[in-house]
């Protein structure tokens, strides 16, 4: 039997739903989702089998006009992503359409000459009348192969898409085990969890000011996992905000990410969850290397 083997990067604006594309179709939570804008930050795999095809699934920060230190280091892990990839979907939000966070990337893409397939997201919420005349417009300013039209939310359009995928990924031999799900370290996993939860029972600034790293990661003689990690914060009103009154909210972040981790990882997580102020961390390359980054000065 032949098999294949590839890696297919999901690329577009910040909130087109690139986190929740990867989780459908690899079915597991691997990228963590909010309904806040830029919440991944660096690059995640999703390990997915179809048929005889292993399909590497890159979800890559969404692309935009950076500030930080943080900001350049998220933009370049998109863009790396989308270079390594054998075929890169690019993710649209129907609704927007063709706005201004979307001119930018597809003027990146049409300088390569990398193989681009179009899809359009979340079109179970646009009348299907406009969807069309979007694709036409985009076709007319980049190059793709395909088109395809799902709703990650829903699942709708997304098998074809996999079937598509299985067919086109190169011939050769699979690159991790076919049980696999992701190539992220499980400590690399924990933080996320912790910090998509900062993100879901907080608001306004305090998620973009927020990161989470796991310092210790202990195997249990019982078989559970004993994780310790810090959130650190840029201020001292945000570490009292997610601390909460009484501990409060830090408790249910703590125990919301620890239900999520324990199904994921199969076995029993035992989390402790400590907050640090500490002013300018997106500036840190250490910081931006201890979430998985690659500085980009």
């Amino acid at each position: 039997m032949t098999t294949r083997c590839g890696f297919v990067a999901i690329v577009g604006a910040p909130n087109a739903g690139k986190s929740t594309l990867l989780n459908r179709m690899a079915g597991a939570k691997l990228s963590i989702v909010s309904p806040k804008a830029q919440t991944t930050r660096f690059r995640v795999l999703g390990i997915l089998m179809r048929g005889a095809s292993q399909i590497l699934l890159v979800d890559t920060p969404g692309i935009f006009k950076p500030r930080r230190r943080l900001d350049r280091a998220m933009v370049a892990a998109a863009w790396t992503g989308a270079e390594d990839a054998d075929i890169t979907l690019l993710l649209i939000d129907a609704r927007r359409g063709l706005c201004e966070t979307v001119r930018p990337i597809i003027e990146q893409l049409a300088k390569t000459r990398r193989r681009v397939w179009l899809v359009l997201n979340k079109t179970d919420l646009v009348d299907r009348q406009a969807l069309l005349p979007l694709t036409a417009e985009l076709s007319g300013l980049l190059n793709v192969e395909h088109v395809y039209m799902v709703s990650a939310r829903s699942g709708d359009g997304v098998d074809d898409l996999l079937d598509a995928l299985g067919a086109a990924v190169p011939e050769g031999p699979y690159l991790y085990p076919e049980d696999d799900l992701t190539d992220l370290p499980d400590r690399l996993l924990a933080a996320e969890l912790v910090r998509e939860q900062i993100f879901l029972q907080t608001h306004e600034e305090v998620p973009y000011a927020a990161t989470a790293e796991t310092e210790s990661f202990r195997e249990q003689p019982d078989g559970s996992v004993r994780i310790e990690v810090t959130i650190y914060v840029a201020r001292a009103g945000h570490k009292a905000i997610l601390i909460g009154e009484k501990g409060s909210r830090i408790r249910s972040i703590g125990e919301k990410a620890r239900k999520d981790l324990s199904r994921l990882l199969g076995r029993t997580c035992h989390l402790f969850l400590n907050v640090k102020e500490r002013a300018g961390w997106d500036e840190e390359k250490a910081r931006l290397r201890a979430i998985g980054l690659d500085d980009a000065s």
